[in-house]
């Protein structure tokens, strides 16, 4: 699952229209679509953030248009 390198799920929801600043997280397929949906989450031990959360971001040509 990509990590999403904000702070909160409320800081991501404030980037709507924005680029995503995310990480990815597998040696395969890219998992980040630059138009599409996907599931992503913060794990604070890698980033350093407190809190744990997981959303489902949909993009449209490299801008983030929703958060679930």
């Amino acid at each position: 699952m990509m990590i999403l390198n904000y702070e909160s799920k409320k800081e991501l929801k404030t980037k709507i229209g924005e680029e995503l600043n995310y990480t990815e997280t597998t040696f395969f397929e890219p998992e980040y679509k630059s138009t599409g949906t996907f599931a992503g989450c913060n794990r604070p031990h890698m980033t350093g953030y407190k809190r744990e959360f997981f959303a489902e971001v949909t993009m449209k040509d490299d801008k983030i248009v929703k958060v679930k």
